[in-house]
């Protein structure tokens, strides 16, 4: 800050006007909040969709929540929180997440899973049989979709839906748009699952993301999915 050059006057005011004003246009709005079923939102998450932050748990699962009620609920979204569950707990520690929901009279099972650093997304057409592992950067591990094979064979047991049981297929390469940078994973996952359960292609790609970031935002803010605009 030291090497700026302070001879131009207007420079210097400029200068020393933005510093003072900045902590006031970013101190946080307490009492801003989204709320749309059980999930809420404050603008803190709702930051995370500016520039090229990471998403954070709530605006995944919030999003889902709108997915589903724009597929006119053909399809479940298992929050970001059910991988972990999953894994660490095993099939008895995540039976009841469908407890009142029937798993088998729905077209499409949607599961974001977060690794550490990177979200990817797990998709199983339940009429075809078919489990697919879609990534925005082709590293996550193949066994994440051997995971949710498990569950969806072990839930079919236990709700004796036998014609289920057996007979599944596993994708791992699918072809998918695929991020440029390490920060917009998240973003490609949200995008990934809107298009499939309103059965719309892929078409969308890195320079896309900017726009689909905003209309995530707005689509949050008023709790509902707008049509796909023009990218």
């Amino acid at each position: 800050m030291f090497n700026t050059n302070f001879n131009e006057r207007r420079h210097l005011i400029y200068e020393v006007v933005k510093c003072r004003i900045s902590p006031v246009l970013w101190q946080p709005i307490t009492s801003f909040r989204v709320v749309f079923k059980k999930h809420t939102l404050t603008l803190d998450d709702l930051s995370t969709l500016a520039n090229q932050n990471w998403l954070n748990d709530q605006v995944i699962n919030m999003y889902g929540e709108l997915i589903m009620d724009a597929a006119q609920n053909k399809v479940l979204f298992l929050n970001s929180f059910f991988h972990r569950q999953l894994m660490t707990k095993g099939y008895d520690g995540v039976k009841r997440w469908t407890k009142q929901v029937d798993l088998f009279s729905k077209s499409l099972l949607l599961v974001p899973i977060h690794l550490e650093v990177h979200w990817c997304l797990v998709a199983t057409d339940i009429a075809r049989k078919k489990i697919c592992l879609f990534d925005s950067q082709g590293s996550a591990p193949h066994k994440v979709a051997q995971n949710i094979l498990k569950y969806v064979t072990a839930e079919a047991r236990e709700k004796q839906r036998t014609s289920f049981v057996n007979g599944w297929a596993v994708s791992y390469n699918e072809s998918v748009p695929q991020q440029s940078n390490e920060n917009d994973c998240g973003v490609f996952v949200l995008e990934y699952s809107r298009c499939l359960a309103l059965a719309q292609p892929l078409h969308f790609s890195q320079r896309n993301i900017p726009k689909i970031r905003k209309r995530i935002y707005k689509e949050l803010c008023d709790c509902k999915l707008y049509e796909q605009v023009q990218q």
